[in-house]
């Protein structure tokens, strides 16, 4: 397995999401997973990403062709044939202020013997999206970039009997000694520390070790956390607002794209805050705007200045 050297790696599994809106009768299925965020907006970006992954033998050859047509290195990811892909239910409600999340299936977890030897990024994302990625392999890849990114949604998930999905916060606090950046949303980020209060869950994560903390807040925009100096970052405008599936995953996918190239971090964050407001405007990863309209978006958040 060989690896390309990238711009940002992205290690998760796919998922191939059902996603039911109270506009339709039937659910679309589309391709999904916080690898497929992340990297589509960093090739609108014009960055090189890979990816790490497994999926299933019922991985569509489609999905496969459409990732490479993008420029995506999928030279990371396994297929298992007697395995079954990541499969999940998302439900809204009307409103978009509740999403119900249901796991119909699984593919093996990725374990350190799945990592390719030659893996070089300048920014790794770790990106789990149901308990796939272990320390060890956090552990690994520490050694692959000199920036490591965490977004721990799929390490707080816990499963019922039925796939139904709750947030327990039970991580391996170890894992925030390895990484420079954590973004999550304010649920995962209340669970994770057990604090309800935003301000004392990111003064948690800081403790932990964490230098960046990310957390993002739907309409409300975004929180940036730099070793203790906290700015609130505006939402971005959207056109439409037609699903909110792998917003959060834009939004980091935006701001590793530019943080990579040393720009300030407050700009990195309005980019993550633009790519977010494109890709709610389509259905699962369907739409992610040009780069001038990303650009264009970030800096009118930008200029409507940071409040620290």
């Amino acid at each position: 397995m060989a690896v390309q050297n990238s711009d940002v790696a992205v290690v998760g599994h796919f998922a191939i999401d059902s996603i039911r809106l109270r506009s339709r009768s039937a659910p679309f299925v589309v391709l999904g997973g916080s690898v497929t965020y992340v990297s589509f907006v960093t090739k609108r970006l014009d960055g090189k990403v890979s990816i790490i992954s497994k999926v299933g033998g019922d991985f569509p050859e489609a999905y496969m062709w459409w990732l490479g047509k993008e420029g995506i290195d999928l030279s990371g990811v396994t297929k298992l044939a007697n395995e079954q892909t990541t499969r999940f239910e998302l439900g809204y409600s009307k409103d978009f202020s509740k999403r119900t999340l249901k796991l119909k299936s699984k593919v093996s977890p990725i374990n350190v013997s799945d990592l390719p030897c030659s893996l070089s990024a300048k920014a790794v994302h770790i990106a789990p999206i149901a308990g796939e990625i272990s320390y060890e392999v956090v552990e690994r890849l520490k050694g692959c970039a000199e920036v490591l990114s965490l977004d721990p949604q799929g390490l707080l998930r816990r499963f019922g009997k039925t796939g139904n999905v709750t947030l327990r916060g039970q991580v391996d606090k170890r894992l925030f000694s390895l990484i420079n950046i954590y973004k999550s949303s304010l649920d995962e980020i209340s669970a994770l520390t057990s604090h309800s209060d935003l301000e004392s869950a990111v003064k948690a994560v800081h403790d932990f070790g964490v230098e960046t903390v990310l957390v993002t807040l739907g309409a409300k925009g975004a929180v940036l956390s730099v070793k203790g100096t906290h700015y609130n970052i505006p939402p971005c405008s959207s056109r439409v607002f037609v699903d909110p599936t792998g917003a959060g995953d834009a939004f980091i996918g935006g701001f590793l794209t530019e943080y990579i190239r040393q720009k300030d971090s407050l700009w990195c964050t309005c980019v993550g805050s633009a790519a977010a407001s494109m890709v709610v405007e389509g259905i699962g990863p369907t739409f992610f705007g040009k780069k001038e309209e990303i650009y264009q978006r970030a800096r009118s958040v930008y200029e409507k200045g940071i409040k620290q």
